[in-house]
């Protein structure tokens, strides 16, 4: 099934909704942007067929047939037209909706369908205090009980506040069950889908791949070799000096002083008998003699 608005508008000029084209499809959901008060419920009216619009036409499978329309497009929480009251329970709205489907309607068969749905401890809720996600859940699980119903026409879900991703997931549920949804929003909800469905554009490209840095050919073949063992003594080359191993850490004793020499020890043994040397050498000196110009001693 397919609904297709050909340049419809409704209004002098298109004040009460301005011209505009959408098309939606069964097995997928769209959205549609509606501002002001009254535009979205105008907008749902025209898309499933219980308004005739001022311009344009509205066709299902290329065909203009309203009656159709109505029959197959269900049309969801609009304001004013097929929204609850606020202060109905939860229960109640659910009878209401199961006497419109044709099936038991009475509080006990209210009770029951909530409990199936998981909503069972809500039934005494007013409906005006329900989660959005769970009241856009319920509402369009009712419509859908209706004898042929194909379609959803969701108006301004966004009005009841919450995140848009809840309503927005509940109605790509429905239209993974085959249905034709159509969202009508402002334009708040619209900038928060575009950027939920960019967001998820890029998840589906999968996952980011780590930016990985080549390392110089030196560094591979560091990598390649063989961890180093903390606990090994490091090796010294032999340019290094002694003492350089011998301050080491890892020294485990000292290093060998050379054995003395025997001639050697004999020597400094008389040198030290002799005591200090002779401050004057018996050599040739001039204080031991003087002469005088004709030779006596003085």
């Amino acid at each position: 099934m397919r609904i297709t608005l050909h340049e419809v508008s409704k209004g002098r000029a298109g004040q009460a909704l301005p011209s505009m084209s959408l098309e939606f499809h069964s097995g997928a959901v769209r959205f549609a942007l509606a501002e002001t008060e009254q535009r979205p419920t105008v907008l749902g009216l025209i898309a499933s067929g219980r308004m005739k619009p001022d311009t344009g036409r509205v066709t299902i499978d290329d065909t203009a047939n309203p009656k159709e329309l109505r029959r197959r497009i269900a049309l969801v929480d609009a304001p004013d037209v097929s929204d609850p009251h606020p202060d109905i329970t939860l229960a109640g709205v659910v009878g209401e909706e199961l006497m419109f489907a044709g099936v038991g309607a009475t509080p006990l068969h209210a009770r029951r369908w909530l409990t199936q749905l998981g909503y069972n401890e809500l039934a005494s809720t007013p409906i005006g205090n329900i989660d959005p996600a769970a009241r856009v859940r319920i509402l369009c699980e009712l419509a859908v009980l209706r004898d042929g119903v194909d379609g959803v026409v969701l108006v301004a879900p966004d009005r009841h506040g919450g995140s848009p991703d809840g309503w927005w997931r509940i109605a790509g549920e429905f239209a993974d069950r085959g249905y034709a949804m159509l969202v009508i929003i402002g334009g708040s909800a619209a900038v928060a889908l575009e950027r939920m469905q960019e967001f998820e554009a890029i998840n589906a490209s999968g996952p980011v791949q780590p930016l990985v840095l080549e390392a110089p050919a030196d560094a591979d073949a560091d990598a390649d070799a063989e961890p180093a063992d903390e606990d090994a003594e490091p090796e010294l080359s032999a340019a290094e000096p002694a003492e350089a191993a011998a301050s080491g850490p890892w020294v485990a004793e000292a290093v060998e002083a050379p054995e003395p020499d025997p001639l050697e020890e004999e020597a400094e043994a008389l040198r030290e008998a002799q005591g200090p040397a002779s401050s004057i050498e018996a050599s040739d000196t001039d204080t031991d003699t003087d002469t005088t110009e004709n030779g006596a001693a003085r």
